[in-house]
């Protein structure tokens, strides 16, 4: 390990500062700053409307950045302003580390070392969350959000809630963010996971005071609430755009190609039962579930024990460039049968749900009708191909056995 002048000068040439928001944390904030310093000067402290003695403490550091506010924002605006007023400054980086003592200093050398290794990688620092003066509440929040965190974006992290983290500030300092509480520490990693930046966990030490001593401002129903609204929007956007986008962007001809032979050709499933999946991915993508829809797929298919693989692929139907499309021939196949105050609706590349609100019925009727003409349709045609090509390659092992 590097001393802590070889760390100051991997500060500078990273151009690299810690960032601490704090708020009525006066008892703890002095010794945070201090143990910082020893590693560098570059620091920028957020004081967010305390009401303590906080500015006091801060007044008398010479040349410090502060930021204040008059009331409290919440940690999540002020992390969002010191990331901007950081970059106005010159920082590529920033470390942030809270005020309550809770993180070490002495970890910030994994921090250079690793943004070192992966220049471009947001990276948190993972607590060990199996030790005894962990709070049950913390202990409880943090799987809750490790669970959330994979399902909205396939990244296995071990601890998404630690405030001890390493931001790439030059790719996050143009973005404008929903959340000014907790919950901004979530919505920032999901976000850049969407948008591939790689989020990735470096080892922590972690110190819990006494309950008698521990300051928090966390409000467990409200915050708690706030963050689970939050990963219902997260989830929402993440069936409906993020993921069948990235399936899209995903495909190629060696992948296609290595599909097919796996899942179809190379499959076990009988014929039956991989057309019974093609139809119901192709039903769920249709039908008027939006958000769910894969979703519900999925536990269908593994309630009716059919392959989950390719029920999720068919079910991709409703990539957003096919929604309109969807949307529309729903419409028309309603028309059809809901005859009373049907409308005519006409084609267009930017048709929303606002529009088939006019008569949202003769949608809902129309969606299950075509989706069930697609999924009988395409499903039949399913099996055939499947008969066709699975008895041909059949064909060419058998004729390339060799002869006893």
């Amino acid at each position: 390990m590097p001393d802590k002048s070889q760390i100051q000068e991997k500060f500078r040439t990273l151009q690299c500062c810690v960032i601490i928001p704090t708020y009525n944390n006066a008892a703890t904030l002095k010794k945070v700053i201090d143990d910082v310093m020893e590693y560098t000067t570059n620091i920028i402290v957020v004081n967010d409307g305390s009401t303590d003695d906080t500015q006091t403490i801060l007044d008398a550091y010479n040349d410090m950045r502060v930021i204040r506010f008059e009331a409290n924002c919440g940690k999540g605006y002020a992390l969002r302003r010191a990331i901007k007023f950081a970059h106005s400054l010159g920082f590529r980086y920033g470390i942030t580390i809270d005020s309550d003592g809770q993180h070490m200093a002495d970890d910030l050398p994994v921090f250079i070392e690793k943004i070192e290794q992966e220049p471009d990688a947001l990276i948190v620092g993972a607590r060990n969350m199996n030790q005894s003066s962990i709070p049950g509440k913390s202990s409880f929040g943090h799987k809750f959000s490790n669970f959330w965190f994979r399902f909205e974006t396939g990244v296995k992290l071990p601890d998404t809630q630690s405030g001890f983290r390493a931001y790439p500030i030059h790719l996050l300092y143009k973005k404008h963010y929903l959340t000014r509480k907790y919950e901004f520490e979530i919505e920032v990693l999901v976000r850049a996971a969407w948008r591939n930046i790689k989020v990735i966990p470096v080892p922590i030490q972690v110190y819990y005071a006494p309950k008698s001593e521990r300051v928090s401002h966390f409000r467990p129903f409200i915050d708690f609430t706030r963050v689970s609204l939050l990963n219902v929007v997260l989830v929402i956007i993440a069936l409906l755009f993020v993921k069948p986008f990235k399936f899209v962007n995903s495909l190629n001809k060696k992948n296609i190609r290595e599909f097919y032979h796996k899942y179809i050709i190379l499959n076990q499933d009988s014929d039956s039962k991989i057309t019974f999946s093609v139809m119901l991915g192709l039903f769920m993508g249709i039908a008027p579930f939006w958000g769910w829809q894969m979703g519900i797929a999925l536990l269908l298919a593994m309630l009716f024990r059919l392959n989950k693989v390719i029920t999720l692929v068919a079910s991709n139907i409703s990539i957003p460039p096919m929604i309109p499309v969807i949307m529309y021939l729903s419409y028309l196949f309603g028309g059809f049968v809901y005859k009373y105050d049907a409308v005519q609706l006409k084609y267009s590349s930017n048709l929303t749900l606002e529009a088939i609100k006019i008569n949202l019925l003769q949608y809902l009727i129309g969606s299950f009708i075509f989706a069930t003409a697609i999924s009988v349709s395409l499903g039949l045609t399913t099996y055939i191909l499947l008969k066709i090509f699975r008895k041909k390659h059949r064909m060419t092992l058998t004729e390339t056995k060799v002869p006893e």
